[in-house]
């Protein structure tokens, strides 16, 4: 394996703020990959949509998580799924409960802190792959859950090389912040699928929570939360925040964000923590956008990620 030297980040000239990098890369073409759709069960006897690509050979496997309200057929997964095969890894897209083809079983969702559901899937990956090593991307919230799974575990976690890319770290300082600016725009699109999925579910289950609020905090606060078993959005944010598991990552890690990022600002990051773990690497780029990176030359974001696993 050769060291990793990764290259700068160079916007394109037109992509003049985080929000164009944000918003531009999710209209993005996504690269064919043919993928097979395994279901996983789950210990609470529910199920795990999971995107598959086996190359049937040695090389490590990785693992891919998603973002708030994405799945695994988001242009970010996709395309990575697709640089991956190219270098000859194959990789394993979790869709998270209620993200998939259909609602999940049980009268929960997902959220930032799900570890649970991870280590399912690492188990299903190690008794299926027992010969390869494990990597693990996770994008946004699935990085921070990421991040959480692996300072849980600490030596004994399961992958061996993981990268978290713009990944929010105080998750209340984050959720506040989506209530300001074009952010709102964002939190618009997230609030509008999280409320159907709720009705959708309430429809099996008339004990789950109503809501008649408008912004994210107010939606973790009377739904996330005590659908989870947190007292409050506080209890929620604090118990599951990527800031407090930094210190106890025992794996590789390489961070990757943009210091514009709205949606996760980097300014929440534990800097004095990230700093001292000297298993932890990161890219903290002038410019670009949340899970955005619109480069010159293009794909910078994907090449960064497999030139790091491959290191």
């Amino acid at each position: 394996m050769e060291a990793f030297t990764p290259k700068t980040f160079y916007p394109k000239w037109w992509a003049l703020n985080s929000h164009v990098h944000t918003v531009v890369s999710s209209f993005s073409s996504i690269k064919p990959v043919n993928v097979d759709r395994i279901e996983i069960s789950t210990p609470d006897n529910d199920f795990l949509e999971v995107d598959l690509v086996d190359l049937e050979n040695s090389k490590p496997i990785v693992a891919l998580f998603h973002g708030l309200e994405g799945s695994s057929e988001r242009f970010y997964i996709r395309n990575l799924m697709f640089d991956l095969q190219e270098a000859g890894f194959s990789s394993a897209a979790l869709n998270f409960r209620g993200c998939g083809s259909r609602l999940n079983i049980q009268p929960r969702f997902y959220h930032s802190g799900e570890t649970s559901d991870y280590a399912t899937l690492f188990k299903w990956i190690r008794n299926h792959f027992p010969e390869n090593p494990i990597f693990a991307v996770g994008f946004s919230l699935g990085g921070n859950a990421l991040i959480k799974s692996l300072g849980e575990e600490g030596n004994e976690h399961p992958v061996t090389r993981a990268v978290a890319v713009s990944p929010p770290y105080d998750l209340k300082a984050g959720s506040l912040n989506l209530e300001h600016g074009f952010n709102r725009v964002y939190a618009y699109r997230f609030m509008r699928t999280l409320i159907q999925k709720l009705e959708l579910k309430r429809a099996n289950y008339p004990v789950l929570p109503t809501f008649n609020g408008n912004t994210i905090y107010q939606f973790d606060d009377k739904v996330t939360a005590p659908v989870h078993g947190f007292n409050s959005a506080d209890h929620y944010y604090e118990t599951c925040s990527s800031k407090h598991f930094l210190g106890d990552v025992n794996k590789s890690l390489l961070l990757i964000h943009s210091k514009q990022d709205t949606l996760c600002p980097l300014r929440f990051a534990p800097f004095n923590i990230i700093n001292k773990n000297p298993v932890i690497t990161s890219i903290f780029t002038d410019k670009g956008g949340h899970v955005g990176f619109i480069s010159s030359p293009k794909n910078w974001l994907n090449q960064t990620i497999v030139n790091w696993l491959q290191s």
